[in-house]
């Protein structure tokens, strides 16, 4: 299947950070190696982000609102084990909002079937965005756990 040139205009002319966004987001798409289904479930959604306004910018500010700052990690300390908050590198947190974001979008997919993954995957894209959605929630609850676990931040050796 042979796109024409203007249908990609929005992932075309890219600069290599936002290159590498959007191969990243394309990899995280992917199960079992199914890379062409991928990059087409993607672009698809890419195709529908595009009536909402510039796609590349929709896709980052959804990774940075889905971004999470700290998690907790659990630590073994004198026979009992502790959620220790930690501070997460940026690789990683860019690693871990994409696959929110796209768990959240394959259990909306689940609930409705009718829906198709492409939309389900812009929709959670769109709401992540907007700073809602399931993706978001996850984070919001990760970081509360993290401040209701803060007072055990001395326990943190790393």
């Amino acid at each position: 299947m042979e796109r024409s040139a203007d249908t990609l205009s929005y992932v075309k002319d890219l600069n290599i950070k936002q290159r590498l966004m959007v191969k990243k987001f394309m990899n995280s798409c992917m199960r079992q190696g199914k890379k062409t289904k991928a990059r087409t479930m993607c672009f698809k959604a890419f195709e529908r982000l595009a009536n909402h306004g510039d796609v590349l910018h929709i896709l980052e500010t959804a990774v940075e609102n889905v971004k999470p700052i700290c998690e907790v990690r659990r630590v073994r300390v004198a026979g009992s084990t502790h959620n220790v908050p930690a501070a997460i590198p940026l690789h990683r947190q860019q690693s871990l909002s994409m696959r929110w974001i796209v768990q959240a979008a394959r259990n909306r997919f689940k609930a409705k079937k009718k829906m198709g993954m492409p939309k389900a995957l812009a929709d959670e894209l769109l709401d992540a965005s907007k700073r809602s959605g399931a993706a978001r929630k996850k984070r919001d609850d990760l970081h509360r756990l993290a401040e209701a676990n803060r007072t055990l931040a001395h326990y943190r050796w790393w």
